[in-house]
């Protein structure tokens, strides 16, 4: 994938109260896209003039969800090194359509470094049925949160925090969901989610897609261009040929 077009603004949101609930703002602009509803997964997936439609972010029946937002400013040390060297995106598509388990993303991250495209730092939040959280961050590192009470990730890079400043950082979209989701104490529903993705929500590169999955009954939820009163939702059906352990 290159990195023309590159998400500009994303907002992604785990909780883990009675309920692991996640939450996803796609923030785009100029860049094709489409809900896929599957038995088994519902996913948004991006138009790449090589690639054709990618399957970037979404969650699937063994209860994995993949956020994939842009990570600003650009750091060059997240440019591939070679053409073997595992790739963010890679990693992350495998999540999605069971080809690996969190874990065994884990475990690679461990032990090598992960990359991204050449000229544009795409960062990962990604979680499992259980709510363990793994955000990889290429060419800087990673971090594991087991079952965090919540966890959210806007477009700075977790290392850095706001040492480094870009007009898409999303910090305050960061303490905005970060100060709604400490004021919520004992638990967090599906509205409360899609409460938090609305005050998240953008206009100058527009929210086009916002997603909460509730892991624990495997439901996802959506709807497009912020048409809150328009939320479409989808039970998923795991299917054991397909998501292997």
């Amino acid at each position: 994938m290159e990195g023309q077009g590159e998400y500009k603004m994303c907002t992604s949101i785990i909780s883990n109260k009675k309920k692991t609930i996640i939450g996803w703002n796609l923030d785009i602009s100029d860049m094709d896209h489409k809900v896929v509803a599957e038995d088994d997964k519902v996913y948004i997936a991006i138009n790449d003039k090589t690639e054709g439609w990618l399957p970037l972010f979404g969650a699937n029946a063994r209860g994995d969800f993949v956020a994939m937002p842009t990570c600003w400013p650009f750091d060059d040390r997240s440019n591939p090194v070679n053409e073997d060297c595992h790739n963010i995106i890679t990693l992350d598509i495998d999540l999605l359509l069971g080809k690996k388990t969190l874990n065994e993303i884990k475990d690679i991250v461990e032990r090598e470094p992960v990359y991204s495209v050449p000229g544009v730092t795409f960062q990962s939040q990604l979680s499992d049925k259980d709510g363990n959280v793994l955000r990889i961050i290429p060419g800087q590192g990673y971090q594991y949160f087991s079952k965090p009470e919540y966890a959210v990730l806007t477009n700075f890079s977790p290392f850095k925090g706001d040492t480094e400043q870009h007009p898409w950082m999303g910090w305050d979209r960061y303490n905005k969901a970060a100060e709604m989701l400490e004021n919520k104490k004992d638990d967090l529903n599906v509205s409360d989610c899609f409460a938090i993705l609305k005050a998240t929500a953008q206009t100058v590169c527009p929210t086009v897609v916002s997603m909460v999955f509730d892991a624990s009954d495997n439901m996802v939820y959506w709807c497009e261009d912020q048409e809150w009163d328009r939320v479409q939702k989808k039970k998923l059906l795991y299917l054991s040929t397909v998501y292997l352990s």
